[in-house]
């Protein structure tokens, strides 16, 4: 840039700055293969590996997608080649009844978790 600093941004125990060390996010999305234990296994790695906090993402195949089969929405190519958008969040998605053992987990490791959420429910429901 221009040699202007950026304003400190306070968040959790962290100062994310232009002095500070860079703010490590991992990612679980859908790399849980379906299994709360892999998932587990995951936020641990994430710290091992010196993420600072670990990222979910709360919707349903319902709340992201319409359950239709029409061309626009197939997947063509890669590891979903020939499913709908419909059937990849229907496996994909995180069930929401692991977000607290999760970020329960995350926090006994000393890192933060938190959520993208994509809908009003997803909202209503992280709020809880």
């Amino acid at each position: 840039m221009n040699g202007t600093k950026l304003k400190p941004i306070e968040l959790s125990n962290y100062t994310i700055s232009d002095e500070d060390a860079p703010f490590i996010v991992a990612e679980l999305s859908g790399n849980h293969n379906n299994s709360i234990d892999v998932a587990l296994r995951l936020v641990e790695e994430a710290s091992k590996a010196g993420a600072d906090a670990f990222k979910l993402q709360t919707y349903t195949a319902d709340t992201i997608t319409l359950n239709c089969d029409t061309e626009d929405f197939q997947i063509r190519g890669g590891l979903w080649d020939g499913q709908s958008l419909y059937e990849l969040y229907q496996q994909a998605h995180m069930p929401w009844d692991w977000h607290k053992p999760l970020m329960d987990h995350a926090r006994s490791l000393g890192i933060d978790c938190f959520s993208s959420r994509f809908d009003a429910t997803a909202v209503d429901f992280l709020e809880e």
